[in-house]
């Protein structure tokens, strides 16, 4: 059976960060494309400057994302970006990216999408910037001038309005914020638990594997788990 795992994300989205693996172990499956739907959580007039209360706030969320899934945050995003009160959290241009990356090759946008998390959470670096987007495209071997192109097609109007169609699905689908994972199939649409599976990708994608297996016999569990909220906060 084929199947789509709609996922909405944001690339600012700590949980998000924490739920990579997850998505990763999945887009291994034969058989499931993964359909990436982001949110705009911080664009717009949701952009947010870095400052000390800021910093405060995401840190204990941070901290409890390493505890439960392991995954790392660095000195440099920590004392760095996080320190940096000229920097500015956009998710708009890291979202056009991805969308670049996506239309160049099928697939690539998840994998935008992860080296982006690696370069803002461990690296400290400010993914709103052309040239940090521009060297992780290269980073994951996609051509610099067509990446270019891509980005200038994708961009504006485009991103916003892909944004609008993730946050319309996200309110079908009875989401409350990011990120949220719904598996679709012929049999029919099921939002998916995933604060059960957070650091352990493999028996998420051995699950994911059963209900493929078992569908329209099971029952897709729902339930809740951390997310960042339209707004960013929790993250």
């Amino acid at each position: 059976m084929t199947a789509t795992l709609h996922y909405i994300y944001d690339p600012l989205c700590g949980w998000c960060y924490a739920a990579a693996p997850l998505i990763e172990a999945a887009a291994k499956l034969p058989g499931l494309r993964i359909a990436m739907h982001a949110g705009g959580m911080m664009a717009g007039n949701a952009r947010r400057p870095v400052t000390e209360g800021l910093r405060t706030y995401v840190l204990p969320h941070d901290a409890r994302i390493t505890q439960m899934t392991g995954q790392p945050f660095g000195d440099a995003y920590r004392d760095g970006l996080l320190r940096d009160t000229t920097a500015v959290l956009d998710s708009e241009p890291p979202t056009t990216a991805i969308l670049a990356a996506e239309q160049l090759h099928a697939g690539d946008g998840l994998r935008m999408l992860h080296r982006l998390q690696q370069a803002h959470y461990v690296e400290g670096r400010r993914i709103a910037d052309a040239g940090v987007l521009e060297a992780a495209a290269q980073d994951i071997g996609l051509d610099a001038a067509a990446f270019s192109q891509a980005c200038a097609e994708q961009g504006g109007t485009k991103t916003q309005a892909h944004i609008d169609a993730s946050r319309r699905l996200l309110d079908e689908v009875g989401g409350s914020g990011f990120p949220t994972v719904v598996l679709e199939t012929s049999e029919g649409v099921g939002r998916v638990e995933l604060g059960g599976f957070l650091g352990q990708p493999q028996v998420f994608a051995e699950k994911l594997g059963e209900w493929l297996d078992s569908l329209p016999d099971s029952e897709i569990t729902v339930a809740d788990a951390p997310n960042c909220d339209l707004n960013g906060r929790n993250c």
